[in-house]
């Protein structure tokens, strides 16, 4: 058996998310389908996430297995992008050590959240439209007390199997560039619609609709219904996933 890591990015504007599901089209289902067409043998694809609805990627890892050695992926690579459709680009494609796995081996993963404050029509399906004046300085001091704490179950959508809501956040901070607002995170891991959750309460924050002790109350009530709204998918970008340098590359 060989094992290959694919690098990918998308649009995820007409894509229910990475993660097949059914009656929906998801970007994992329309990997696997190109990879079974050019490699000529049932191909999965584990990826190092799921992302939602909507939500794009900058960077996205998978992994998949191979029975026979692939031995020209720079073509593999030229086929597949002449392929799949324009919202779907493959950056690389590279042999690591069976054992190396794209989702368990990842260190941290980086989302970046995009709110423009003054119409944009080019802007429209990247960026979410904000009008008004935000407290950037309140928001920044928001993003230090999420580093004191590990179980985020107030920022997670409802009902979901994973086995605990504990996650370590590495970097959280927002910046202003002109008319736009960007909200970085990374973390080892993030539950599903964890970002978004956070950036929906942040903005009330922005606002000075609740306080900073409020902000606290809600991360310390784990009631996902404490917390403000979920900001829409279209402006989530996932940026980045760290791998450690000894991951197996061959």
């Amino acid at each position: 058996m060989f094992r290959y890591f694919i690098e990918l990015q998308y649009n995820g504007k007409n894509f229910h998310g990475w993660q097949i599901q059914p009656n929906a089209i998801t970007v994992q289902e329309v990997i696997e389908k190109a990879l079974n067409i050019f490699i000529g043998s049932p191909t999965a694809a584990t990826g190092c996430g799921r992302t939602d609805a909507g939500v794009h990627a900058k960077y996205f890892v998978a992994h998949f297995d191979t029975k026979n050695k692939i031995e020209n992926l720079k073509n593999l690579v030229y086929k597949l992008n002449r392929y799949l459709s324009d919202d779907i680009r493959i950056i690389d494609i590279y042999q690591v050590r069976t054992d190396a796995h794209a989702r368990f081996d990842a260190l941290s993963r980086t989302y970046k959240y995009y709110i423009t404050t003054a119409k944009n029509p080019f802007g429209v399906e990247t960026e979410w439209y904000q009008y008004g004046k935000f407290n950037i300085d309140l928001m920044n001091k928001a993003c230090k007390i999420l580093f004191e704490y590990k179980d985020f179950t107030s920022f997670s959508k409802l009902h979901t199997q994973t086995k605990t809501n504990n996650c370590k956040i590495i970097e959280a901070n927002w910046t202003q560039e002109g008319e736009k607002l960007i909200f970085t995170i990374t973390a080892d891991r993030f539950l599903r619609d964890m970002v978004r959750a956070i950036t929906g309460t942040m903005m009330l924050i922005g606002r000075e609709t609740i306080s900073l002790n409020d902000f606290r109350n809600i991360i310390e009530s784990k009631n996902r219904q404490a917390a403000g709204q979920s900001v829409p998918a279209h402006a989530l970008f996932l940026e980045n996933v760290e791998y450690p340098e000894d991951i197996g590359i061959l």
